[in-house]
């Protein structure tokens, strides 16, 4: 997939080289469009238009089961409203102690289900385990008024490490929350680069795993502002849609986020662009790790890399423009980076990048 002339550098003042973020680049073409012909004419607001309406049976027919799938602007808000829904303001939320719910969305989880508690777990390459989640619960007790009670166990798929779980680890958590009356949520705002890493389909990754609710996302993978809460049980609905108009997420122009996720899974436009930023991942990746003093830290199975680069070539990089971010401190002469790559990283950028490491 070549690189859009359509999106080149001058939508993007943050410039070339930039590795800091999927969310620096833009949207598709084809969502572009989306948008545009979504403006024409009136129609009822607040989700009663035809797009948000028809969107539901496009979630449907892309799991193979009947959802219920609700439209939001920003993945915090879909992550927040799905676990309040999910969680009483007594429960517990467990989740990876690296977990976006935990580290970058400013208490919104705890905010929106009014003092739910986070329970951090942690594990290596960004992921939980049974035996993990099982030890946390240990320190319940279930029916006793002095405790928060467990609720919910949260994962990320792909983690914020980059690393992506495994059917069989999914289902093995699922069966570990199953146990406990706990229900699973997933982050999915990467879910795309997950997907295509599995070769699975949505349904085979999510609910016939074991997973109740999904946080769908779609902005960092060529969207403008498009994400969507997706349960694949009616009944763990509750009062969903009045959790999202309390928290000032039911748009009423909600139809230009419809459309926007209608044609982000229109022909498997997702799983294509998500192919596209996958690859181009692996390709840097595999080329870092040869560079002398370098050491990829975690497994490369999404869209991000953390590597040890050697200080003087983070250095180098920087001068030749490069912005990515440290992830932690330098330590013995080197630092661990995170690169993350889009559907529309130029090529030349990643060769670019990569003839500045060597050299």
């Amino acid at each position: 997939m070549a690189f859009p002339a359509s999106l080149g550098p001058k939508l993007f003042p943050c410039g070339r080289m930039n590795f800091t973020s999927d969310n620096t680049y833009g949207a598709t073409p084809e969502i572009l469009a989306a948008v545009t012909a979504a403006a024409a004419g009136a129609v009822p607001s607040y989700g009663d238009d035809p797009l948000t309406g028809e969107l539901g049976a496009t979630m449907s027919q892309l799991f193979a089961r009947e959802v219920a799938a609700y439209p939001v602007i920003t993945g915090t808000a879909a992550n927040a409203l799905a676990l309040s829904t999910l969680c009483p303001p007594h429960g517990a939320i467990l989740c990876h102690a690296e977990a976006h719910i935990a580290v970058d969305e400013c208490g919104a989880p705890e905010f929106y289900s009014h003092g739910a508690k986070l329970v951090t777990i942690e594990g290596a390459g960004g992921k939980l385990t049974p035996d993990a989640i099982e030890e946390a619960l240990k320190h319940f007790q279930v029916g006793v008024v002095h405790h928060a009670q467990p609720a919910v166990v949260s994962i990320t798929q792909a983690t914020e490490f980059g690393t992506v779980y495994t059917p069989n680890e999914v289902s093995e958590i699922a069966a570990v929350a199953k146990k406990h009356r706990l229900k699973l949520h997933m982050d999915g705002a990467r879910f795309a680069n997950a997907l295509v890493r599995l070769g699975r389909s949505p349904a085979d990754a999510t609910w016939k795993l074991g997973v109740d609710a999904l946080s769908f996302g779609a902005t960092k993978n060529g969207a403008l502002c498009a994400e969507a809460v997706v349960f694949f049980d009616k009944a763990d609905v509750r009062d969903f849609e009045y959790r999202r108009k309390k928290g000032g997420h039911l748009l009423s122009k909600m139809r230009f986020v419809s459309a926007q996720l209608t044609a982000y899974v229109e022909d498997d436009r997702w799983l294509k662009t998500a192919a596209r930023a996958n690859a181009l991942t692996e390709r840097m990746a595999q080329s870092l790790a040869r560079i002398d003093g370098a050491e990829i830290a975690y497994p490369v199975e999404a869209n991000a890399i953390f590597a040890y680069l050697p200080d003087a070539v983070v250095k180098r990089l920087r001068k030749g423009g490069a912005r990515f971010y440290d992830w932690r401190p330098s330590a013995n002469g080197r630092t661990l980076v995170r690169l993350v790559l889009s559907f529309a990283t130029p090529d030349e950028d990643v060769d670019r990048f990569l003839d500045i490491a060597r050299n």
